[in-house]
């Protein structure tokens, strides 16, 4: 009897600490997946992610935060990881990842006049031409597309949208295969060449009316992190001091490598330009990688920013066949200015950092 007694006690200090270690290593599990969401708030909130390799995981920084509020969703509902101290830390991750992502999803509600001039851009990166011409020229005839930025089209990708019908849609081109950015517009264009700034290649520019007063167009596409990560810096600090140089009526689309973590495209749009999708409340659009089985769309590279003589009323994605992005397509609306003269004198600075290059 005497034996029985005593094994009782024991059996419950072994279930006692079965439950200790299980804890323990259950904390152990959740802080070693809460390491990624920790180490990416700390890149962000520090900048540590320009020019270094820090940029590449900071594509990653929205999806830490679904997997912090994961990692707390499961230690709220197992018992026996419900650490005070631990609880208190994990939501405080959680709060930090929530105040940093939720702008970008909150639409700003700007007002709109019913009698404000449309703008309607589309941008698209055809993958070094292997996007499909036909179904370029088509996404540019549904959505009426006044202004059309292309990067990586090499001069055969040139011709096949020329044959496919693109010329006959929009007569007035800056193109610069050689450089892999050109433009496509429906209407004339002025101004035009290409950018004379530390840019790993130049980015092609115009200028087009609209409305009485002249837009700025900017065909970006910059390095990428992977290849060179302060080639891409510079890059964008590149783009940031043009964007200051800019007016308000000013269109800056393409590929920027970037998304709205990084610390560079943060500091071009800090310069006076507003991202569309932002803007609009479209915080989580993905345009790459596209066309893969296995893996789709996460990260957005491509964007739509513009000044703040404009305003957004639209943006989406449309994938076409042959390209690893998806094309942005946007309606803008020019904002009336406070004087006709003001906004045909000053809504645009003059292009000091271009150069004229051939058109079409």
């Amino acid at each position: 009897m005497t034996g029985t007694v005593t094994d009782v006690p024991r059996a419950a200090d072994r279930r006692r600490t079965r439950r200790r270690r299980g804890r323990a290593w259950g904390l152990l599990g959740c802080g070693m997946v809460l390491a990624v969401p920790a180490a990416l708030l700390v890149v962000r909130l520090t900048g540590l992610d320009a020019g270094t390799p820090l940029a590449m995981p900071m594509v990653l920084f929205p999806y830490s935060a679904v997997l912090a509020v994961l990692v707390l969703g499961v230690m709220v509902a197992v018992s026996a990881l419900r650490s005070r101290w631990a609880l208190a830390v994990v939501a405080a991750l959680v709060v930090a990842h929530v105040a940093l992502l939720v702008p970008r999803f909150v639409p700003e509600g700007r007002h709109v006049p019913s009698d404000s001039v449309e703008l309607r851009v589309a941008t698209v990166n055809t993958n070094s031409g292997g996007a499909d011409p036909r179904a370029l020229v088509e996404l540019v005839r549904t959505e009426r597309i006044d202004v059309l930025a292309v990067e990586q089209m090499p001069s055969d990708g040139v011709d096949a949208l020329d044959k496919a019908g693109l010329g006959a849609l929009m007569p007035y081109q800056e193109l610069h295969p050689e450089y892999d950015s050109s433009i496509y517009s429906r209407h004339p264009l002025s101004h035009a060449g290409t950018t004379q700034v530390d840019t790993a290649w130049p980015q092609t520019t115009a200028e087009v009316a609209v409305g009485g007063r002249r837009v700025q167009l900017v065909a970006v596409h910059t390095y990428y992190p992977l290849g060179d990560v302060n080639r891409w810096t510079r890059d964008m600090t590149a783009l940031t001091s043009m964007a200051r140089r800019s007016g308000p009526d000013a269109v800056f689309l393409g590929d920027y490598n970037a998304s709205l973590d990084h610390t560079p495209m943060r500091r071009l749009l800090a310069a006076g330009l507003t991202d569309t999708h932002a803007e609009l409340g479209h915080g989580w659009a993905r345009t790459w990688p596209v066309g893969h089985a296995l893996v789709p769309p996460m990260i957005q590279l491509d964007h739509v920013l513009h000044g703040s003589g404009l305003v957004g009323i639209s943006v989406g994605e449309r994938t076409l066949p042959g390209t690893d992005h998806r094309a942005v397509v946007a309606v803008l609306a020019l904002l009336p200015a406070k004087g006709r003269a003001m906004a045909a004198s000053s809504s645009l600075l003059p292009c000091t950092v271009c150069q004229p290059g051939p058109r079409r």
